[in-house]
């Protein structure tokens, strides 16, 4: 295990200002892990100060235990990685009782992430997460699930459908609440507005992009579910629009922007499109520091160009005609 004294740091000097705010709740430092990611309790904790990272977002839990999807399940797509691990996990109850602790022993504010087949799943998720202690300061509600009772199409492709599991889990989660979005919908405005109307203070953007692989000796998908959710740098790009467009369309709504977060620059950029924090994902993956590495090349590249908080890093690009913003450049 590597010790403590080589964990990369995520402090400020010197007067710069790393903290944000994510709706009613403050964070010390604008760089998160995400969900999926960072598995589900303090296995990142051996390579950098958890305390200091703006949260851990741990990989998606539902009310039950859950066996996932059969293998292989990643494989990676050039730069990038395809996925279908099939939200494997050991369930909110277990969770708590298991993994939870050792988040605790780290100091990290731990934001809880939830998924469901139903409606009621994830009420029920979110009824075990009600009890728990005060480092769990938000819920992430993932509903980029399929939803059994309505065909099989994602929660997230549907305002109603993502407004009724919202509703549901606001009124018993005891805590703030992000609705996690999905990217492959040409109504994601809708949906993000419909989550906010339904008692969310935040959204996630983005989760993964369908896709899928084949291996090139036997012409067969190379994942054990055929396709997969695809993440790293090659859906930065629909990352940053789709936190643009969300933020145009609905200012005010606090915005996690996630989706090939790789370095300074990357979250910069997500940031400047409107984003008030970001998550680090599949980076992770190549190399564990990374969410504290961002962090400190996202101070570095704040402080080159003479800004001197977060704050007014978040929503510098403007409208999408480039007229606006702070004129903060890369």
């Amino acid at each position: 295990m590597i010790r403590r004294a080589a964990r990369a740091g995520t402090a400020s000097a010197g007067g710069f200002d790393a903290s944000t705010r994510v709706g009613s709740l403050s964070l010390p430092c604008a760089v998160l892990t995400a969900s999926g990611t960072a598995g589900h309790g303090a296995e990142l904790g051996a390579y950098q100060d958890l305390s200091r990272l703006g949260a851990v977002v741990v990989k998606s839990l539902a009310a039950f235990e859950w066996s996932g999807n059969p293998a292989p399940r990643v494989a990676p797509v050039g730069s990038s990685m395809l996925n279908s691990v099939g939200l494997q996990g050991p369930g909110v109850a277990r969770w708590l009782v298991e993994e939870l602790p050792a988040l605790q022993r780290e100091g990290a504010r731990v934001v809880v992430s939830l998924w469901g087949r139903t409606v009621e799943d994830y009420r029920r998720a979110a009824e075990l997460v009600a009890s728990a202690p005060s480092e769990v300061v938000a819920v992430e509600v993932n509903v980029s699930c399929p939803n059994l009772a309505g065909g099989h199409e994602l929660f997230a492709h549907s305002p109603e459908a993502t407004a009724e599991v919202l509703a549901g889990v606001v009124a018993v989660a005891g805590r703030p609440c992000w609705a996690k979005l999905s990217p492959n919908t040409d109504r994601l405005v809708a949906v993000a507005r419909a989550a906010r109307e339904a008692g969310a203070e935040a959204v996630t953007l983005v989760n993964t992009v369908l896709g899928m692989a084949l291996d090139p000796q036997t012409l067969r998908p190379v994942l054990g579910a055929g396709g997969g959710g695809l993440s790293g740098p090659a859906i930065h790009p629909v990352a940053v629009r789709a936190v643009h467009e969300v933020a145009r369309a609905l200012p005010g709504l606090p915005i996690v922007g996630v989706g090939g977060v790789v370095d300074g620059w990357s979250a910069a950029e997500l940031l400047a499109a409107g984003a008030c924090a970001v998550g680090v994902g599949t980076a992770s993956f190549a190399d564990p520091r990374a969410p504290s590495r961002v962090a400190a090349e996202l101070e570095a590249w704040c402080r080159a160009r003479g800004l001197g908080s977060i704050g007014e890093l978040v929503g510098a690009a403007g409208p999408a005609d480039g007229s606006g913003g702070s004129g903060a450049r890369r």
